[in-house]
């Protein structure tokens, strides 16, 4: 099996067959299109193993002019990445003399996991801690490192490549996300990580390539491939959608709670079989009551540079002048001298208020913020 094949069982995707193990052979039936966003965090690996490489006294060959969605974000971001790797490195060698360190490692836990390997963006290899950093480039929603799956499995591989050439009792873990500033760690014993691997991830794997165990629904279902066709799914989200909506207050109170613990899910999962069947429409097939119609569209130049051309010789100006928003001019300055030039002239100002789960990150408003934003003071 080759670096570039994909694991039946990987490690990315553990945090939704552990949760849900029949998933893995009904997603095989669909293809698996990759998105945009897949492609700019595959660039991003690129650049950063490149650099972390190179820091680490490597030659390597700059990937940059061969990179699609190369741009200074990226380039800033992955400067922080090695920059937090490197800090680990250091502090490492306060305990180790010869700390071990491995880019874009793979590793094999197949001694749990049928089949089971992946892809390490960094170890750390010392004595007491094997340190494990993954890069994640995306800003979809803050990842955390605790209880992580993914970075357990790479973990194990990792143990079972060095603990018995290092005398390791701790596997420290890392998520860094940069573009979301989110620097996620956590720590397992090496006790307790065998213990989950024999307990929980190898029976659970066994039942995941069989096809066999029970089908269930949660976050884990936002990158299954079978999420749109999958039955437990729709009648999961069916049985909120028997709820009478009704203003309050005939709807009581648990009752909006139930409602409100569901709706993003509800939501998501409505929007995933609307694109579905219009894939399926445009690829042939006729929906019964439905057909497909041309949306609305904008006029469009056909050639700007005509356009200017043709304004300017009737005598107008066709250009205006505009400020750059504070993304584009960051990207145009750079991150650091955009902090040095602007920095007295940017200001946050408060977020609107979102209901979210207990679970989110975000510190809970305090009463005397909410009194900010009542519906009397509060204007969009």
């Amino acid at each position: 099996m080759s670096p570039t094949e994909h694991a039946t069982l990987s490690a990315s995707g553990s945090d939704r067959w552990l949760h849900c193990p029949p998933s893995v052979r009904l997603g095989e039936r669909i293809e698996d299109k990759g998105s945009g966003y897949a492609a700019q965090g595959t660039d991003a690996h690129r650049l950063a193993e490149f650099k972390l490489r190179t820091a680490l006294g490597y030659v390597d060959e700059d990937p940059t002019k061969n990179l699609t969605y190369f741009d200074q974000e990226m380039n800033d971001a992955t400067d922080e990445y090695v920059n937090y790797v490197m800090e680990q490195v250091e502090s490492a060698k306060k305990t180790c003399n010869d700390p071990l360190v491995l880019v874009e490692q793979r590793v094999d836990f197949s001694h749990w996991v049928r089949q089971g390997f992946g892809t390490s963006d960094a170890l750390i290899i010392a004595d007491a801690t094997l340190h494990i950093v993954d890069l994640k480039y995306g800003t979809g929603v803050p990842v955390s490192a605790e209880d992580n799956s993914q970075l357990k499995c790479y973990g194990l591989g990792a143990l079972e490549l060095f603990d018995d050439i290092y005398d390791i009792d701790t596997v420290a873990l890392t998520i860094f996300q940069p573009r979301l500033h989110n620097v996620s760690e956590w720590q397992i014993s090496k006790k307790d990580l065998l213990k989950w691997a024999t307990e929980v991830l190898k029976p659970t794997a066994d039942m995941a390539y069989d096809g066999k165990g029970e089908f269930s629904c949660g976050k884990w279902c936002r990158f299954c491939r079978a999420k749109n066709i999958c039955r437990a799914r729709a009648e999961a989200n069916l049985k909120l959608a028997q709820y009478d909506f009704k203003l309050p207050p005939e709807l009581s109170d648990t009752e909006i709670e139930v409602i409100l613990s569901k709706i993003d899910e509800l939501v998501s999962w409505a929007s995933g079989i609307k694109e579905y069947a219009l894939q399926k429409a445009l690829s042939g097939k006729e929906w019964t009551g439905f057909k497909l119609v041309e949306g609305r569209s904008v006029r469009k130049y056909t050639d700007g540079a005509a356009v200017a051309n043709a304004v300017s010789e009737a005598g107008y100006d066709p250009y205006e002048k505009k400020l750059l928003g504070i993304t584009a001019m960051q990207k145009l300055l750079g991150k650091a001298r955009f902090n040095e030039i602007l920095a007295n002239y940017i200001e946050k100002p408060r977020g609107k208020p979102t209901l979210v789960p207990d679970s989110d990150k975000r510190p809970a408003m305090k009463n005397t913020a909410k009194n900010d934003f009542t519906e009397e003071n509060y204007h969009d």
